[in-house]
This record gives structure tokens, C-alpha cells and sequence, in this order.
């Protein structure tokens, strides 16, 4: 059988995938879940990632409801609570017999609340929904190096692993519905750190005129290394911080996330708090547009 009759055969057993957001991460996503036989209609209100998208393989349909009419199973992707909250309201307002799809798996870092409350409107609605934030970058997702933190219905979850595993490396099941979110605000947490340490640990070593790709091969092959090190280094040292793989300017979204997170639980963040008036200063700089990793320029300029 060839490749092409092999991946059509598939197609008509695998359910048909509905993704909202086709960007940085949701566009891979979809890639990935086309590359491995699916079906994935996509819907995006930017023009210009529908056309990325479109290149994929991805059919693009040009709202809300067509993606529920269209697929068994719908993926969000989206940058914000009003992004989704908006997606919601145009669900609830479908009958069970005018959509296919009654699951929705929500990917994004969002505030815990409006996640709650989404989850409250879509189960009056007939809706299963699964909080199931992603770690890491638009480049890990690529090559589906990324990790799924999911929660919420346990049966739902196990239904849908097999599509997680086309476009994640690991998918862990973390009980009640929101315990996701809570997982994804302490990974990036660290992400936070380790990212500025990272720039720290680059100026020191350009400054005191260290061979910058030994630099790097050693701290990568030593036990201080992190996977941020090994992923944001090679930008720093290059300083290029574009396409960027999470852009600062969205970044800040999820710092504040984070600290109204660590806030409403009253635990101390000291090492959190010290990166805050450093990822500010990139976006006063005029960086939002750039990776996180360019927060490394503020050190170079702050002698």
C-alpha cells in the first residue's frame, strides 16, 4: 500500500480534529496532527495564519460553528480569556444536533477563572472540556517535543490520548479540571528564571572572554544545564531573536498569570520577582516582538 493510499485509509478511521488558533504553537499542532493522518479543520480570525496554515494541509473554515459542525473533537490554541470566552459563547448557542463535536481540549495559558467559568457554560451546553496547558516552545512543538498537564474528566482524557500523542512527547493526567493550569503557572515559573539565569550566566561568560560555543557545550553537558539553557543559549550568544518561538509581549501575559497566582496562594516568589522588572524593561524596549530570550540584551545594556 503506498504512502498516500496508506494515509487516506487512516483518515477515515481517525475522528476529524477542529483547532481554534492557528499561531506559533496551534499551527504546529495541526501540522503535526495533519502529518499523522488527521483531518483538521482550523479556524483563526488573522488572515495570514489561515495561509500558513492553509500550505498544511489544514482546511480552513471561517468560524466557530463550522469547526463544531465539521469535526468530533476541537483543540484551542488562543492568547487570551476574551479569545476563548468569545469561542464559548458561539458553542453554547449550538443544539447537539447542530454540531459533531462535543469535546473541547483547551491548550493555552489562561487565568484559572475564566477557565472555570468556561467549563461551567460549556457543560450546561452538553460540553466536555479539558484544561490541558502545553509546556514548551513553538520550536519544541515542531518535533512534538512538548508536554501536555491535563485535567479535568479522566474518560476524556483517556479517549484523546492518541491524538495528544501526534503532536506531544508526554501527556499527564493531573485529576480536577483546572490542576492543569496550576502545573503550566509553576513550569513557567521556572521557565521565568532559568530564562534570565540563562542571559546572566551568557553576558558573564562573553564579558570575562570566554569561547562562546565551548561555553555552551560544557554548561550544556554539566549538571547546572536546563532545557532553557539549551534552547534560549544559542540565541542569546547569537543575539537573534527572531522568529521568535514565544514572543515577550505575550510572555507578559503569562508573568501575570504567575504572580496573581502565587499572590491568591500567599507564597513567597522572591527569585520570580526578581526577573519581573527585567522582562518589563525588554517590552519598554520596544522587544515585544522578539523571543523571551532577547531579555539578554537588557543585561548587556545594564552595566
Amino acid at each position: 500500500m503506498s504512502d498516500d493510499v496508506s494515509k487516506i485509509h487512516k483518515r477515515t478511521e481517525l475522528p476529524n480534529i477542529g483547532i481554534f488558533g492557528l499561531g506559533i504553537m496551534g499551527g504546529t499542532i495541526a501540522k503535526n496532527l495533519v502529518d499523522d493522518g488527521y483531518q483538521v479543520f482550523g479556524f483563526d480570525p488573522d488572515k495570514a495564519q489561515c495561509s500558513k496554515a492553509q500550505n498544511a494541509d489544514i482546511k480552513i473554515v471561517h468560524s466557530v460553528t463550522e469547526v463544531a459542525e465539521n469535526t468530533n473533537i476541537m483543540l484551542s490554541s488562543l492568547p487570551n480569556s476574551f479569545a476563548l470566552e468569545t469561542n464559548v459563547s458561539e458553542l453554547i448557542k449550538l443544539s447537539k444536533s447542530d454540531r459533531s463535536a462535543d469535546i473541547l481540549i483547551e491548550l493555552s495559558t489562561l487565568d484559572l477563572a475564566s477557565k472555570h467559568k468556561n467549563q461551567a457554560c460549556l457543560a450546561e451546553a452538553g460540553f466536555d472540556f479539558l484544561d490541558c496547558p502545553i509546556s514548551g516552545t513553538g520550536q519544541q512543538a515542531k518535533t512534538s517535543d512538548i508536554v501536555l498537564f491535563a485535567s479535568g474528566n479522566k474518560a476524556v482524557f483517556t479517549d484523546c490520548s492518541p491524538i495528544f500523542k501526534s503532536f506531544a512527547k508526554n501527556s499527564y493526567y493531573l485529576g480536577d479540571f483546572g490542576n492543569g493550569t496550576k502545573m503550566k503557572l509553576i513550569a513557567n515559573l521556572l521557565v521565568a528564571i532559568h530564562n534570565v539565569a540563562s542571559a546572566e550566566a551568557v553576558v558573564l561568560a562573553q564579558k570575562t572572554g570566554l569561547n562562546m560555543e565551548q561555553f555552551y557545550q560544557v554548561i550544556s553537558a554539566s549538571p547546572c544545564s536546563s532545557k532553557i539553557f539549551e534552547l534560549r543559549a544559542p540565541l542569546m550568544i547569537s543575539d537573534t531573536y527572531e522568529p521568535a518561538t514565544m514572543k515577550l509581549d505575550v510572555w507578559q501575559k503569562d508573568m501575570k498569570l504567575i504572580r496573581e497566582f502565587a499572590d491568591n496562594a500567599k507564597s513567597p516568589i522572591p527569585l520570580f520577582a526578581a526577573t519581573e522588572p527585567l522582562y518589563q524593561a525588554a517590552v519598554d524596549a520596544e522587544l515585544g516582538h522578539q523571543d523571551t530570550a532577547a531579555v539578554c540584551n537588557i543585561l548587556r545594556t545594564n552595566e
